[in-house]
């Protein structure tokens, strides 16, 4: 199953619906507000249930890009499209 297509949402407990933007590691997840896009989450999967880190936007980007080269270098060649796409409506220009 490819984890880009298919929509994930979580509803976090101050800004509302997040909108899952890529994997970033196992049991780690980039999110964004779903309306305004400007707050961004790494959230995490453990025992404890689901941790939520804000980040600020360099440090999105920089998690993308990260994402990104992985998924060249290993040639998975769809993912590293869709993420692509998805880089470029999040962060235009």
């Amino acid at each position: 199953m490819n984890l880009m297509t298919s929509e994930n949402y979580l509803n976090h407990p101050t800004f509302g619906l997040l909108y899952r933007i890529c994997v970033v590691e196992e049991n780690q997840e980039l999110f964004t507000t779903l309306y305004a896009q400007r707050i961004f989450f790494l959230v995490t999967n453990n025992a404890d249930g689901l941790s939520f880190q804000p980040l600020t936007r360099a440090d999105a980007r920089l998690m993308l890009d990260n994402r990104i080269r992985i998924l060249k270098r290993n040639g998975q060649i769809l993912e590293y499209q869709e993420l692509q796409a998805m880089i470029q409506q999040n962060f235009p220009g």
